[in-house]
């Protein structure tokens, strides 16, 4: 484990306790957070990319909240879907999570809809500035912070030749 890992979690922490304390910060938590964290240690993304992504999730939920608002039914679940497939395809989002983000104006119960954009814009927008920061701090004290190296013991049956 590393510090970028325990930032995010954290931070995901955080952002679930506010969401649950502060009532009309109900919108902040989703669980596809918890994936665009992984997605962003997993991968090495440049900032750049992680900006494009951020882009391609509140495009997503502003589509998804406005289908929602239209005309909230099955059909407007495909085509929110679709499109935002085919987005993500376009612009080369390389993000699957996108999806999940535009599905959230479906399932919340929020009644300040127009929020869900701005909430998974902004708590993407902290996520990342989490990366940042936690990258920064792991290479200027990780060395001192460095989780030590297990290393297995090896029996001396472990390495002798039994083929003579």
């Amino acid at each position: 484990m590393n510090i970028k890992t325990i930032a995010i979690c954290f931070y995901i922490m955080v952002i679930y306790w506010f969401s649950l304390h502060i009532s009309f910060l109900d919108t902040l938590f989703f669980p596809t957070l918890g994936a665009f964290g992984f997605l962003f240690l997993s991968r090495s993304f440049q900032h750049k990319e992680l900006v494009r992504i951020t882009i391609g999730a509140f495009v997503s939920a502003v589509i998804g909240t406005l289908l929602v608002y239209v005309y909230p039914s099955s059909i407007s679940v495909f085509i929110n879907v679709l499109i935002t497939m085919l987005l993500i395809n376009k612009f080369k989002w390389n993000a699957p999570p996108i999806v999940a983000i535009s599905l959230i104006p479906f399932f919340s119960h929020s009644t300040h809809r127009w929020v869900i954009p701005l909430s998974a814009c902004a708590v993407l927008v902290g996520l990342m500035l989490t990366l940042f920061v936690a990258e920064r701090v792991d290479n200027k004290f990780g060395h001192l912070i460095a989780f030590p190296n297990k290393k297995r013991l090896r029996a001396d049956s472990d390495s002798l030749d039994l083929s003579a």
